[in-house]
């Protein structure tokens, strides 16, 4: 692995203009298991998909709310930080380097990490939305009501996730980060969901280098210049002193 670190720590230096698209294997190493993994009391009769649906939301807003905290409740808590992944992320946009993540993950911890330019395709759970008057409210107003109500005008607010049957969000700006950069490096991504797995495969086709680091196989792994199976913390340890940082 040291001789594929070396490889990486000589792109990312040579990079100005860095992509970083990321997934549930960042998160799960501050300790946020992947949400698809739940098998609570509210997925024992209906499907995930379901339940966390936005025509679930519509038609019965109590009973998703009871559910979406539930299933999300460790993230809700807001009891978890960035790891030494999120801190090489942040560290790398020094000004020299315009560094943007586009992100899977709903968590906020790229944001409390100090990245600055993030793309967020699944959204929030740090927000919530009023679908009535737009009012945003955030994760403490959300955690403060069982049922979360519009300050302003009394309706039940939104998550602000992308829930099953909406379109993801910002796939536009992911597109448009990734045609502007030099190098997109994927990281603790399974890349199973799309269409925001089909970032590899355009800077494939645009001539992008292209770097994986994920600790299990995906589908496109012929879409990548270099692979590192490893954890993201671990590489992230092992990177940083290459690249004059410290985490």
């Amino acid at each position: 692995m040291i001789a594929a670190l070396d490889q990486l720590a000589g792109w990312i230096a040579a990079s100005r203009r860095l992509v970083v698209m990321t997934g549930a294997g960042m998160s799960t190493e501050s300790g946020i298991p992947d949400f698809r993994s739940y098998q609570g009391r509210y997925t024992r009769d209906q499907s995930l998909p379901e339940v966390i649906s936005i025509d679930y939301f519509y038609r019965d807003p109590v009973a998703f709310w009871a559910a979406f905290k539930d299933i999300f409740q460790l993230k809700l808590s807001a009891g978890h930080a960035p790891n030494d992944g999120h801190r090489l992320l942040a560290a790398l946009d020094d000004g020299d380097r315009h560094v943007t993540v586009v992100t899977q993950n709903v968590d906020g911890l790229h944001a409390r990490a100090g990245s600055r330019h993030i793309v967020e395709v699944h959204g929030s759970i740090e927000r919530a939305q009023c679908p009535s008057c737009g009012t945003v409210h955030d994760l403490d107003w959300i955690n403060a009501h069982a049922l979360p109500e519009c300050s302003r005008c009394g309706d039940i607010l939104k998550p602000d996730v992308v829930l099953y049957g909406e379109a993801v969000e910002r796939m536009d700006d992911a597109v448009a980060a990734l045609t502007d950069c030099d190098l997109l490096l994927v990281m603790g991504s399974s890349l199973e969901v799309g269409p925001i797995n089909q970032l590899p495969l355009i800077a494939r086709r645009i001539g992008l280098r292209t770097v994986l680091v994920n600790l299990g196989p995906t589908q496109f792994e012929s879409a990548f210049d270099l692979r590192i199976t490893d954890r993201i913390g671990q590489v992230a340890r092992e990177l940083a002193p290459k690249l004059g940082l410290t985490l």
